[in-house]
């Protein structure tokens, strides 16, 4: 399977498009178009300067870099972001930085991951009852620690 990255005007030329790192990742890595500072505690959009084409059925999940994480304590602030089949504006990462120091973002430096999945849609429909389950509404640490 394919998908079709559209390059935007102004993104520099000597970036790469998204990208296995290894044979076994799950997420292609996209890089930043853009050089800025996040501040501790703030947040920022960062373009890729990319569109992307995604066949209906599918959706790409904007997932954070773990090693933004644990060095830098940077991440997706609405991980996982979504980007639907029918979008084609330019994929933007929402960084937070929850680090203690500014973190400054160069232009190419990988930002997230971007993972594919598969869609299932559904129909819904209202209802006054719902089906016994052993859980029931036990809900946020009903299990104990």
């Amino acid at each position: 399977m394919k998908l079709r990255f559209r390059v935007l005007e102004g993104r520099p030329s000597q970036l790469p498009l998204p990208g296995y790192q290894t044979d076994g990742a799950s997420g292609l890595d996209v890089a930043s178009a853009v050089a800025l500072s996040i501040a501790p505690g703030a947040w920022a959009r960062v373009g890729t300067g990319l569109a992307v084409e995604i066949p209906p059925g599918l959706e790409i999940q904007v997932r954070p870099r773990s090693g933004l994480a644990a060095k830098h304590g940077v991440t997706v602030l609405n991980a996982p972001g979504t980007i639907d089949s029918d979008y084609r504006g330019e994929i933007q990462v929402l960084l937070i930085n929850h680090g203690p120091e500014p973190f400054g973002v160069a232009v190419g430096d990988r930002i997230a991951q971007l993972v594919v999945s598969s869609v299932v849609r559904v129909a819904v429909e209202a209802s006054t009852e719902a089906t016994e389950t052993t859980r029931g509404t036990g809900g946020f640490g009903h299990t104990g620690r």
